[in-house]
């Protein structure tokens, strides 16, 4: 049965959970293959109290479909306090969340990673990659250099001790000797991390075997992305990427699940692009079409708050996504956010140094330099949200939507019409 992988096609912020919710109750498990508390999703739903907007920021968003069992893989870094604080929200919200299973080989963040980041971020100057302070980047740095503490660690406390000790010797070198800062207390971080065990243990379990068996009994899985294509930590604008692979490669070493048990690739793709943070952005528009599009989409970070670049769509990015990940159907979302433009210029192309580029160019040096060539759309002025089928959707857009769709190589199967969970027009199931 299937194990659909679920991507970000361009920076991130594309919209993944409204993708998620629309395959809706033929998902029996959602699993959160990358990232941490990083990046966040904003999901609107319909409930009995009316309509109720969510954010998540480390939970798998099949947290919110009843019925669902959400797993966070191995391949995820997860602060402990943000985890616990996220469950009480959602609980306290009426959401059920006993069905929440953790990986025991899943890396913690520590308070020194969290310290490092923030210090070694602010050190950078000019030079900072527009990091969130978390602690993401240092706790896989760990992980790489076979310093990290796992989930499994906090369940014996003696391997716990020896472990902290030991990279809390070298951190606190760091700290003080380098960035004249105050040393950690050892201690302290050991009984912040083993208070958290007792209510931790119950949902710690060999994830990839529980994977397995739910393929095996013939129930739907989706392998559900953090960040997207772009901050990729191999195929993203390196340096300004995020620390781990959030492409749909990923999704194998990050849940334990094999590619050959992967059936599908969806990839979510916004009407237009956003990112957060620096690093270099052909179509970003730094005028009142930027500030139109933000406010429209109320293009602001779920997890840091951040006001969002905003530039055109660019083809040259979707097509990239596409080949990287195997991308076999698109989510177009926020196509409504375009609504009232007289016209509407898409990315077909990049001039570099006067060469046309077609392709994304290998040399992150050119991509800096890449000047967007741009094909115009006419606009539209008809409101969209209670479209459900392309019939319905004015001409202008059927017709944006199709350009769209041969610029990036593979199908739009759904196109988001506004915030809410029901407002999609559904072109073909995602799930074949």
């Amino acid at each position: 049965m299937p194990a659909v992988v679920l991507v970000g096609a361009q920076w991130g912020d594309e919209g993944k959970g409204k993708a998620t919710d629309l395959l809706g109750s033929r998902v029996e498990a959602v699993v959160k293959f990358n990232g941490g508390n990083n990046a966040g999703h904003t999901i609107v739903i319909d409930t009995e109290r009316g309509r109720e907007t969510f954010a998540l920021h480390l939970l798998p968003s099949g947290i919110l479909t009843p019925g669902c069992i959400p797993i966070i893989g191995n391949g995820v870094v997860v602060d402990l306090g943000v985890f616990f604080d996220e469950i009480d929200g959602l609980t306290a919200r009426g959401v059920d969340t006993s069905k929440l299973v953790v990986s025991g080989s899943a890396h913690v963040i520590t308070p020194y990673n969290r310290t490092l980041d923030k210090v070694t971020e602010r050190f950078a100057g000019s030079r900072r990659i527009g990091t969130t302070g978390r602690g993401i980047g240092p706790t896989y740095a760990d992980k790489m250099n076979r310093t990290g503490i796992r989930v499994q660690d906090l369940f014996d406390e003696h391997l716990l001790r020896a472990r902290v000790t030991a990279a809390a010797e070298y951190k606190n070198q760091v700290l003080v000797k380098v960035y004249n800062r105050r040393a950690l207390d050892v201690q302290a971080v050991i009984d912040e991390l083993l208070g958290y065990a007792a209510r931790l243990r119950p949902m710690v379990a060999d994830t990839s075997l529980l994977i397995a068996n739910m393929l095996d009994e013939g129930r739907t899985v989706v392998l559900e992305a953090a960040q997207a294509t772009l901050l990729d930590v191999d195929h993203g604008t390196y340096p300004f990427v995020t620390s781990s692979n959030a492409t749909a490669g990923g999704a194998c070493t990050g849940s334990g699940v094999p590619p050959t048990r992967i059936t599908g690739v969806i990839g979510v793709v916004k009407a237009y692009t956003t990112r957060v943070g620096e690093g270099p952005f052909p179509t970003e528009l730094l005028d009142e079409q930027g500030d139109r599009l933000r406010e429209a989409g109320a293009e602001f970070g779920t997890t840091t708050g951040r006001p969002r670049r905003c530039g055109w769509f660019d083809a040259v990015i979707g097509r990239y996504a596409t080949r990287i990940n195997g991308v076999t159907d698109y989510v177009l979302t926020k196509l409504d956010v375009l609504t009232g433009l007289e016209e509407i210029p898409v990315c077909v192309a990049y001039d570099i140094d006067g060469v046309l580029h077609e392709e994304l160019p290998a040399s992150q040096s050119q991509f800096a330099r890449a000047v967007p060539i741009y094909e115009t759309f006419p606009g539209w002025e008809e409101d969209m949200a209670k479209a459900r089928s392309l019939d319905d959707l004015p001409h202008a857009a059927r017709a944006y939507v199709a350009a769209l769709e041969d610029m990036i190589h593979a199908p739009i199967s759904a196109v988001g019409v506004g915030p809410g969970r029901d407002e999609i027009v559904t072109v073909r199931d995602l799930l074949g």
